[in-house]
């Protein structure tokens, strides 16, 4: 983690591989023309949000201290969001599902802290510290709220994902920076667009990640709550979106139930949404996360569980009911009557019990992989793991003895055994044998050069997991974005226009009252005559000093944007129609 990063209680609970994933904010990076979007978007909101959204919103925004004159320093919102027991990181647009559940499980916001353009101002496919900030930070004042949140992400990072899934993950990253980036060629966005449309004709079975990621989108980005009738707006996207804040609420978005089929309806991130989901009250989001959870590996287990990790392609965990915890790259799976039997892991490999590695079994110990028979043994209807030690004396399952185990699905394994590992409850859960011999039927699994042979004990795989049962027996901090968020370098016309733009807000803040108003509208109608934000925040200063004359003026400029480009002059309306509010209402 960068030094310049300020820690508190709630950061310093972060695992090393989440922490690779922080940036500094960088404050000062914010032009006066990003703080000018920002003001913009959060009074447009909170004048109309404060019709549409749930209550919670506007009371967050007082309890988290973000200001809708301002972009939000993150170390501010630290200090004041501790209060409620979350915190908030600064994050380069969109990060693996993974990690972005798993910070949410820790109690922390991740916030893309790039604001979108101004041309952008409506909604921006790319996170961005409108959406993060403005969007996620004040509902999460609500206990209830707050707490489905961080127990999805609690549940939502053990979800498995494909192999495709980061490809998706990838090229939606890769399309959401090229449609945010200033002066993105065309072709380059429909390329970038036709491989996100081609990758999701191609996924095959959805994946948990993939399903998990409907019911995160569904809610906490895009979620009604209320009735069908009369909803109010909480998700994420709709309180952070001026465009579509306003286009749900009309009778064009279809508004349906939230239940557990939200689970299987996809989305596309860079369009608004045709339909949308209403729950009851918070509670409800709950019962249908249990819902989902209910269907996971993580709690189902099984043949399918350990399927799945091996469709994933990547480090995942299973646990067996002695509570031993495999965790590598699982490859291969022999089954029998519709259970397993034996499982194969590939590389790296470590063995856990409750999370916390057991001694002698991390990854050196386990560097070729690990296999291990699972199930009871033939003829006998007492598992291993229920054995009490004078059944394991009789089975000669005893240090320093010889035994040939036969298991139900033709898995032999025959050795010396050296000794063996017990749980709390004083179960058995692990074996190692020297000199041993392992095979399914006639095919060898492990020969005795191999050195030696532990054998995990479990009847059943009561549960499987997306990533390592201890944290610390990988090294997990490998994470390298195959596309970083494009900034470019800046014309000195732009420079010039954000001069324009810091003079009239260093007006407003009382910096410098010397500026002349009038000089930079007609600096800028000369020189950026396509502007129409400054010139709102012109007229806006002109009213309050009853400038009768540069009020007109800013209007008369107004006006002739609009004819030029009729696709902003909704904005400007919208723009002049708070400024007046507020004057009338003074």
């Amino acid at each position: 983690m960068d030094n310049s990063i300020e820690l508190n209680p709630i950061l310093n609970r972060l695992p090393k591989h989440l922490r690779q994933f922080i940036k500094p904010q960088n404050y000062e990076d914010y032009s006066a023309i990003d703080q000018a979007v920002w003001r913009y978007v959060m009074r447009k909101n909170v004048d109309f949000l404060s019709k549409v959204a749930h209550k919670s919103y506007l009371d967050g925004l007082k309890q988290t201290g973000i200001s809708i004159e301002s972009i939000p320093n993150m170390y501010g919102m630290n200090r004041i969001l501790k209060d409620i027991g979350w915190a908030a990181v600064a994050v380069d647009g969109f990060i693996p599902p993974n990690a972005f559940m798993e910070f949410q499980a820790y109690n922390v916001l991740v916030i893309a802290s790039d604001i979108r353009q101004l041309d952008h101002i409506e909604y921006t496919p790319a996170p961005d510290i409108i959406h993060e900030g403005a969007g996620h930070a004040p509902i999460i004042a609500n206990p209830e709220y707050a707490e489905y949140l961080r127990r999805f992400g609690e549940i939502g990072c053990k979800a498995i994902s494909s192999a495709k899934d980061y490809e998706l993950y990838e090229a939606v990253r890769n399309l959401s920076i090229i449609k945010e980036a200033p002066n993105s060629a065309q072709n380059d966005i429909d390329s970038a667009e036709k491989k996100v449309e081609e990758l999701q004709k191609n996924m095959g079975e959805p994946s948990e990640m993939a399903l998990i990621r409907n019911l995160h989108w569904w809610t906490v980005e895009y979620g009604l709550i209320g009735t069908v009738e009369n909803p109010k707006i909480y998700g994420a996207g709709l309180l952070s979106s001026i465009g579509e804040s306003a286009w749900c609420m009309t009778k064009a978005v279809k508004k349906l139930p939230y239940d557990i089929d939200a689970t299987f309806k996809d989305f596309d991130i860079t369009k608004p949404q045709p339909q949308l989901y209403v729950t009851p009250d918070f509670a409800h989001l709950s019962l249908i996360l249990e819902e989902f959870a209910n269907t996971m590996a993580l709690r189902k287990g099984g043949l399918s569980g350990i399927k799945k990790l091996i469709h994933s392609k990547a480090l995942g965990t299973i646990e067996l009911s002695t509570g031993i915890q495999i965790s590598g790259t699982f490859t291969h799976v022999i089954e029998n009557e519709g259970k397993p039997v034996y499982i194969q892991t590939t590389g790296d490999t470590a063995l856990a019990y409750r999370e916390k590695e057991l001694i002698g079994h991390g990854v050196p110990n386990h560097k070729q992989g690990f296999g291990t028979p699972i199930g009871k043994l033939k003829g006998i209807n007492l598992a291993i793991e229920d054995m009490s030690p004078r059944d394991l004396s009789a089975y000669n399952i005893y240090e320093e003895r010889t035994v040939t185990l036969e298991f139900e699905g033709g898995i032999n394994v025959s050795g010396e055994i050296i000794t063996g590992k017990r749980n709390l409850q004083g179960k058995i859960i692990l074996v190692s044998f020297k000199n041993c011999t392992v095979k399914h039927f006639d095919k060898v699994l492990f020969e005795p050069d191999w050195g030696i042979y532990d054998m995990a004990v479990g009847k059943e795989v009561v549960s499987a997991f997306s990533g390592p049962a201890d944290l610390q027996s990988f090294d997990l901090i490998t994470h390298v974005p195959t596309t970083q968020t494009i900034h470019i370098s800046k014309s000195e016309k732009q420079l010039k226009l954000e001069r324009l733009y810091q003079q009239i807000r260093d007006y407003r803040d009382a910096k410098n009252r010397t500026i002349s108003r009038t000089k930079v509208l007609e600096e800028l109608i000369t020189n950026h005559s396509n502007d129409w934000l400054l010139p709102v925040e012109i007229y806006e200063l002109a009213t309050l000093d009853n400038e009768k004359n540069l009020s007109i003026s800013c209007l008369e400029h107004l006006e002739n944007i609009k004819q030029s480009r009729p696709e902003v002059g909704h904005l400007i309306d919208d723009g002049l129609e708070i400024i007046n509010k507020k004057r009338l209402t003074v």
